[in-house]
């Protein structure tokens, strides 16, 4: 196919497949049960139908009123399945669909399914019985395999996606990431693409609608007009859950602040803490209280319990005024931290934590701190799910490009990048569990929302500075230079990884779609001082957030220190397994780089006599929109 040829679109190459010939057509509607003759609609059940049309109808057209009242929000496209297909048209033209082998192997594979599908459904002279070649967890459920037609789309759609991934792999005159950008655009749309959903081509949401006289529709279509209202996908019920009363509920004292962040001091709940004080700087991306979720699953209320004097940083979510915050901006907060905890303590060092972006930007602080002889203000550093070595990033390195800067630019004229475009950026990732199953669910199906407190702080979007996310998107994902010594610096320093001897604690997830765990091993070979690395079980998020109660996953350590590994390959080779969770392990590492204790007096309890709080904990920051 010509470069210059107008693409197909995919649902182009899906409809050859997808139509069948009416001889077989016929003889799938003899091989179906006849069903008795039903009576006509009684009176009540055709008022019925009728109002829920009604409704429907109404509830669409109050909603296009009210868009067309107010500029539309550009964020609405991220609910929109065309919107994702069409990530995939700029390379489809590459597609060897007119190779002769490739029309080959589409009209072989065909064939198959056309035969494989008689003898399931007896309609082939075929004695024996095939079951159907392939599967798929969204269409587990029986209708999708015992109704025939239902399981010739899907099925069909399966062959499909298989060719397409195919064709990928087969595209001329790509290098290695522009092939890897086609692999991920045409999943992304052949996943929006799922005759899952779509409601007249899923027998669930049918037989609910039948099931509930139609309210199970207009009760989706409410969910979706709310959620296309506010530009974003909803997974958890907005109710459920409150900051300060359900979740986010240790307790503490806002203690400083600036117009970058807040300092939230947590108050002790033991007689003696750890003489060296824990500093926590989460991500930036997200709200701090992903640690301080429900008491059960709080990581802050946990190490608050095992006797550690815990602060935590909770970023102030981007508006107009934070246009000019840069990467030196939240270095500097980091240090200025580091140096605020330990003059209100009184105490020669902190120990940290630095999650996913916030750990990258602490490598960095770490870096700044050596290079001015100052490394001894930090007793330790852990870092949760970070990276320093983006040379093999995962799936996120595919929006890292000329076009997607002038796209956040384009979306971010007051100088923020809206969070939700970051949110749906992390749905992608995994579009089939976060954004088209909550597509069936909330919208074909009008279940209601769960309870979920993960999933309600996954909601929770922060706004970003653009100008300080772009720079991290170009300087360290696109370009890597935080590995090279020297090629960044840092309120006026120059950061050299080499130079930092801390004794750093490093935790990957062994599913982590956002930080790879093989990225993240990549730390321990830029870092100079004693690193210990550990492989929890799990993902970006539950592989963090696993308390010893909760008695799930498991987590992977190596005795032979991390800087005599080569590679993540020869950790796992040699690694054992332990049932459960890592936070333990964890506080023995911590507790062997300063054990001793005080009394929990004076201002190690936020808020007391003569120390002035700010506020409560959680503090305004993290309510901020």
């Amino acid at each position: 196919m010509a470069d210059d040829a107008t693409p197909p679109t995919l649902p182009d190459l899906l409809a050859p497949l997808l139509a069948m010939p009416a001889e077989f057509a016929r003889q799938l509607a003899d091989a179906m049960p006849k069903p008795t003759a039903a009576a006509p609609l009684s009176p009540d059940d055709a008022e019925k139908w009728a109002n829920v049309l009604a409704r429907l109808q109404t509830m669409w057209l109050d909603f296009q009123r009210e868009q067309a009242l107010r500029q539309a929000d550009p964020a609405q496209q991220v609910l929109d399945p065309a919107w994702w297909a069409n990530l995939a048209r700029t390379w489809q033209s590459r597609f060897p669909l007119a190779q002769p082998e490739m029309q080959q192997r589409l009209f072989n594979d065909g064939i198959a399914l056309w035969q494989t599908a008689l003898a399931q459904f007896g309609l082939s002279a075929d004695d024996d019985s095939a079951a159907l070649p392939r599967k798929d967890r969204r269409f587990a459920d029986r209708q999708w395999q015992d109704l025939p037609i239902y399981a010739l789309v899907h099925q069909a759609y399966l062959m499909m996606a298989e060719q397409l991934a195919t064709l990928d792999s087969e595209a001329e005159g790509l290098d290695g990431a522009r092939r890897e950008q086609l692999r991920f655009a045409t999943r992304a749309a052949v996943d929006a693409l799922s005759p899952a959903n779509f409601p007249l081509t899923n027998p669930l949401v049918l037989q609910r609608a039948l099931e509930t006289q139609g309210e199970s529709l207009v009760k989706g279509l409410g969910h979706l007009l709310k959620d296309l209202g506010r530009g974003q996908l909803t997974h958890s019920d907005p109710t459920a859950f409150r900051l300060g009363e359900t979740i986010a509920t240790t307790p503490g004292k806002v203690v400083h602040e600036t117009d970058l962040y807040q300092l939230i001091q947590y108050t002790p709940t033991t007689e003696k803490v750890l003489a060296i004080p824990l500093v926590i700087f989460p991500p930036w991306i997200n709200r701090y209280y992903i640690l301080d979720l429900t008491p059960a699953k709080s990581f802050v209320r946990w190490a608050v319990e095992q006797g550690i004097s815990v602060f935590v940083v909770s970023w102030r979510s981007a508006d107009e005024t934070m246009a000019d915050i840069a990467w030196d901006d939240y270095i500097r907060a980091q240090i200025e931290v580091i140096d605020h905890v330990r003059a209100r303590l009184g105490v020669p060092s902190v120990h940290t934590i630095g999650y996913c972006v916030a750990g990258t930007t602490l490598a960095a602080t770490l870096a700044v701190l050596a290079r001015r002889g100052e490394d001894t203000k930090v007793a330790s550093a852990t870092f949760f799910t970070a990276q320093v070595d983006f040379a093999n990033a995962g799936e996120l390195a595919h929006f890292i490009d000329d076009r997607q800067f002038a796209l956040i630019e384009q979306l971010s004229p007051k100088g923020y990048f809206d969070g939700r475009y970051m949110a749906a950026t992390f749905n992608l990732l995994r579009a089939n569990d976060l954004i088209w199953s909550y597509v069936v669910r909330n919208y074909l199906l009008g279940e209601d929302y769960p309870a979920f407190d993960l999933l309600h702080w996954n909601s929770d979007v922060t706004n970003l500075p653009a100008r300080w996310h772009i720079d991290y998107m170009k300087n360290l994902y696109r370009d890597n230079r935080l590995v090279i010594p020297d090629a960044m610096a840092a309120d006026g320093t120059p950061i050299d990884l080499t130079r930092v001897t801390t004794p750093a604690f490093v935790q990957a997830g062994r599913e982590d779609h956002i930080a790879p765990p093989a990225s993240v091993w990549k730390l321990t070979s830029h870092l100079r001082g004693p690193t210990t690395f550990m492989l929890a079980g799990s993902g970006h998020i539950a592989g963090v957030i696993n308390p010893p109660a909760a008695g799930r996953y498991q987590y992977w350590t190596n005795d032979t220190p991390s800087e005599e590994l080569g590679s993540l390959e020869q950790f796992v080779a040699g690694a054992t397994e332990h049932p459960g969770s890592w936070w333990s392990y964890w506080l023995e590492w911590l507790r062997s780089h300063g054990d001793a204790v005080v009394p929990a007096k004076g201002r190690r309890k936020p808020g007391g006599r003569g120390d002035r709080a700010i506020e409560d904990a959680p503090g305004r920051y993290v309510r901020t929109r």
